[in-house]
């Protein structure tokens, strides 16, 4: 993230209610509503979703001076879990209390939110180009986004990082034919 961001969280979450975690713990689940933001002041946490089979896709490990999921501020519930890979010291604040902030701060939340939607797809979509096979790739695009509407395939192939024929041959295969 942009260092000027940066220090903007640092400032904004300067006297937040502060919560410690132990490895392992969660911060957050999946589909858990978002009430709250958090800043990282020391440690890390890793972003993963799990995927129907089982394969655990990690979004993003964010650490000291970050915020935790930036994209959720903009969001009803989490996207992936939130789970300290160490000891954690994170800075809360209410979401509304965030939104409200940087609306009086005449920040562009519009922009804002573009902005943390794009990151989150980047990470997923990293995540899944990191997968080997054509198959599994294909799931994890399906189960974080859904089947594309008639026609698009060839975009499908491009967003997961294979040619359209081989795609083409794992829908053929799925189909049976």
């Amino acid at each position: 993230m942009i260092k000027v961001m940066l220090d903007h969280w640092a400032s904004l979450f300067e006297n937040a209610a502060t919560t410690r975690l132990a490895k392992g713990s969660s911060v957050f689940h999946r589909n858990d509503e978002v009430q709250s933001m958090h800043f990282i002041q020391s440690g890390t946490v890793t972003l993963t979703r799990f995927l129907r089979d089982g394969t655990q896709l990690t979004l993003h490990e964010a650490s000291t001076g970050h915020l935790l999921a930036e994209a959720s501020l903009f969001s009803e519930n989490y996207h992936c879990d939130a789970v300290a890979t160490g000891e954690v010291s994170l800075a809360v604040l209410p979401r509304r209390t965030v939104i409200d902030t940087l609306e009086l701060n005449a920040t562009s939340l519009p922009a804002l939110e573009r902005a943390f939607k794009q990151v989150q797809d980047l990470r997923a979509r990293v995540e899944v180009l990191r997968l080997r096979r054509t198959s599994e790739r294909l799931d994890a695009y399906l189960e974080l986004k859904g089947a594309p509407e008639a026609g698009p395939w060839v975009d499908v192939a491009q967003w997961i990082g294979v040619t359209p024929p081989a795609l083409y041959r794992e829908l053929a295969r799925r189909r049976g034919t």
